[in-house]
């Protein structure tokens, strides 16, 4: 028991401080651990990922409040979308069949890291149009931020809202159904549609993930999926390693840790999307 305590004490440490700095969520590194590596059934595997989102969420988000990073009027505005759409999905896990759980979350793995590949690639951000996007301007979501790698403030301006707002939805769906934060896909809707930079558009997913998964998680408990003496050892590795995260992300530039993350989390999303299928391709 002590033993198992002090592994998930260290898996929530990794887990947070990779989920503060690239804005995913613990629970994307957390669900594939304790099913591959542990052998948990995905039910409390995602039950233990839930907690582990919230508290990502409130280690790190302390941090990047202090130091004015993320955006807190977008968040508030977003999160109507993400919030109904995680009540949804949290409805939908008593009807789909795990094996379609894996497939699901197998694909969301490999679409993340796609997606830092393609953060790899992109260029100079645009951070300001010549006219202003009327709907965020009436809603006042343009903000600024001071960047500590660049030693300089940022002003952006946000577009695209309606956009952002569907895709949102759909995190949310993604959050309540799979038990993650599914942070890819809320700074993929800030950072691709709406165009925030990425260190606003990554702390701003931190914040939004705790509130998205804090409203699936009473689903979760009253259907006997949290086992606390695995969520709570788990919770409190996390609460640590979001706050060392938010603030590694501050600091260095964001590239160098996709590059880490990229062969790690293709890796595991292959992992899964074959369990799925019911094929071991990696030993």
């Amino acid at each position: 028991m002590v033993q198992t305590a002090l592994i998930m004490l260290g898996v929530g440490l990794f887990a947070g401080i990779a989920g503060a700095i690239l804005g995913i969520g613990g629970g994307m590194i957390i669900t594939p651990i304790l099913t591959l590596g542990m052998g948990l059934s995905i039910k409390y595997a995602i039950g233990a990922s839930i907690i582990a989102v919230i508290a990502t969420s409130s280690g790190s988000t302390i941090a990047y409040l202090r130091d004015n990073v993320l955006n807190l009027r977008v968040a508030m505005f977003l999160e109507i979308a993400t919030t109904i759409g995680a009540i949804i999905g949290a409805l939908m896990t008593g009807i789909l069949d795990p094996k379609y759980l894996y497939l699901l979350f197998g694909c969301l793995l490999v679409f993340s890291a796609w997606n830092m590949v393609r953060k790899l690639r992109q260029g100079q951000e645009v951070l300001k149009r010549v006219t202003p996007d009327r709907l965020a301007a009436k809603l006042k979501l343009n903000g600024s931020y001071f960047d500590k790698a660049e030693l300089r403030d940022v002003d952006y301006q946000v577009e695209n809202v309606p956009a952002g707002f569907a895709v949102m939805f759909g995190a949310g769906v993604a959050s309540g159904l799979l038990g993650i934060g599914s942070g890819a896909f809320k700074v993929m809707a800030m950072d691709t549609f709406m165009k925030m930079p990425l260190k606003p558009s990554s702390s701003t997913s931190n914040l939004m993930m705790g509130v998205t998964a804090a409203a699936s998680a009473t689903v979760y408990f009253f259907n006997g999926s949290i086992l606390p003496g695995i969520a709570v050892p788990m919770a409190l590795g996390i609460l640590v390693g979001a706050v060392i995260g938010s603030r590694i992300m501050q600091v260095l530039p964001a590239r160098w840790i996709r590059i880490v993350f990229i062969p790690v989390l293709l890796y595991i999303g292959l992992q899964m999307v074959f369990k799925g299928l019911g094929v071991q391709l990696f030993s």
